[in-house]
């Protein structure tokens, strides 16, 4: 039984909680609430008719109704549940604060109820492959050893796991992906155990600063990740990456660190290695006195089914998570045989002898460039969507060696624009630009630039928000109008 649960069913019965954000992904939340005894208020900015029929569905179950341009107004409820992306300084949510209301979030309370082993992935970049790949890693080898432990995957993928929490036990594993905004929400000093057991930044890079005041409140809170660490915990870092090579001084527990470029030098507070030798992927670990045991091969880098460098990284990160947990043999048959996750530099098929990609998922410069990088071929490639605040000037270069043709799109199209603009490299490069404002036509436009044997990729550089709820429905799009060329 775990008791910190029926505790909170019965704290919570009788109170009155508001849940701000009524995406599909919070109905499961509410379910629990009200199956715990809260009287549930919903309030979303949407409009009735925005929500279809979620708002009737929730209705039907006694939820209450705040919707629209004033939906955080005259919050008077016992608890909110605030969705990851709206900020915590909200002047309404702060009044009601003030007022005694208890803010937290649905990651928050899972937390503070969860007994299993914990794995968390954050990062500018790759925390969606690299929280796949543990994932996958601790379920093969759960498998192979017939254990009834169960491995549960969270947070910024899938599903809501606070519903499942009565079935999670301490033999279990979770893997969570973590995003800057649901870390942020971790400030509020919930009494939560040491968590987690094993955490991964896989890099930080300027990201999200339309939403984040400034790029040290972005790392700060993507810091918050290592912050609830028990001394024996363990917190795996890029060494290659200048802020998070920073970081390892300020860790509670034990670091490992992760390089593509060769051995890590020893450093304070870090004292295991992972890096590639002679086509290998190594491990080395602190023999006392700055010194390192003989590195031992777990991976060779030519059995990693992914393509491009990028994937390379994600692999050490998620080695360097399980290591401990998942034996050689079995991180080689996830290696061998994982295709990726969906939309991110996912086959869609070939129409007229040319190959089309869907990597929706790439919303930042950065997570382009990998793209671009991952393909021997010049792409003919579509960017575009909401802006971030994050500069595009970064894109040029890379779009100039690698780039056949660029069709721009959406609400930053013209920010996007201006860079390449402004760029002699990408001016001398001779690739075609053409501009495109809607989504469907832009794909369209890419066609039309492509010859058999030529690849296309979606892969924006920026959110979905301009035009798609979220980038998993863009990427659908995208699927569904390539399918029907």
């Amino acid at each position: 039984m775990n008791e910190k649960l029926e505790t909170f069913r019965r704290d919570i019965a009788g109170k009155t909680v508001s849940v701000i954000g009524l995406g599909i992904s919070n109905t499961p939340v509410i379910d629990f609430l009200l199956s715990s005894g809260a009287t549930v208020v919903g309030r979303d900015k949407k409009t009735k008719e925005q929500l279809g029929a979620l708002s009737d569905t929730l209705a039907e179950k006694g939820v209450a109704l705040s919707l629209g341009e004033n939906y955080l107004c005259d919050i008077r409820e016992d608890i909110i549940f605030k969705a990851p992306g709206i900020r915590p300084d909200v002047p309404e949510i702060e009044e009601a604060r003030k007022n005694g209301c208890a803010v937290t979030s649905e990651m928050e309370v899972f937390l503070a109820l969860c007994p299993a082993q914990i794995f968390a992935v954050t990062g500018s970049d790759g925390k969606t492959t690299t929280t796949t790949l543990i994932y996958k890693m601790l379920s093969a080898q759960c498998e192979k050893e017939g254990s009834s432990s169960k491995v549960y995957v969270g947070g910024n993928i899938g599903k809501p796991l606070l519903p499942e929490i009565a079935d999670i036990t301490e033999q279990d594993f979770v893997v969570l992906e973590l995003s800057s905004f649901q870390l942020q929400a971790l400030k509020t000093g919930r009494d939560f155990r040491p968590w987690p057991d094993v955490a991964c930044i896989t890099n930080i890079s300027p990201n999200h600063l339309n939403w984040h005041t400034d790029m040290d409140e972005y790392t700060d809170a993507k810091t918050q990740i290592f912050r609830f660490q028990a001394r024996g915990g363990r917190l795996v870092l890029n060494f290659d990456n200048d802020i998070t090579r920073s970081l390892s001084g300020e860790a509670p527990g034990h670091v490992t660190m992760f390089s593509s470029k060769g051995e890590p030098t020893p450093g304070k507070g870090c004292d295991a290695a992972i890096f590639e030798q002679n086509g290998e992927i190594c491990f080395s670990a602190d023999a006392g006195g700055n010194l390192r045991e003989e590195p031992f091969p777990i991976l060779r880098t030519s059995d990693i089914f992914l393509p491009g460098r990028h994937n390379v990284e994600n692999y050490m990160t998620a080695i360097a998570a399980v290591r401990g947990y998942v034996d050689a043999d079995t991180i080689t048959e996830v290696a061998k045989t994982f295709g990726g996750v969906e939309h991110r530099e996912e086959y869609v098929c070939t129409r007229n002898g040319v190959k089309y990609y869907n990597s929706s998922i790439d919303s930042s410069p950065t997570r382009t460039i990998a793209a671009l990088n991952a393909f021997p071929e010049k792409l003919i490639i579509i960017l575009g969507g909401a802006d971030k605040g994050v500069p595009f000037d970064a894109l040029c270069a890379p779009l100039a060696a690698h780039a056949k043709a660029v069709v721009l799109t959406g609400a930053a199209r013209d920010k996007i624009l201006a860079a390449l603009n402004a760029s002699a490299e990408f001016a001398t490069s001779g690739v075609p630009v053409k501009v495109e404002p809607d989504f469907h036509a832009a794909i369209d436009a890419a066609r039309d630039f492509a010859l058999p044997g030529d690849t296309v990729i979606l892969s924006p550089a920026c959110t979905s928000f301009d035009a798609f709820p979220n980038f998993e429905v863009r990427g659908k799009a995208f699927k569904e109008h390539v399918l029907n060329f």
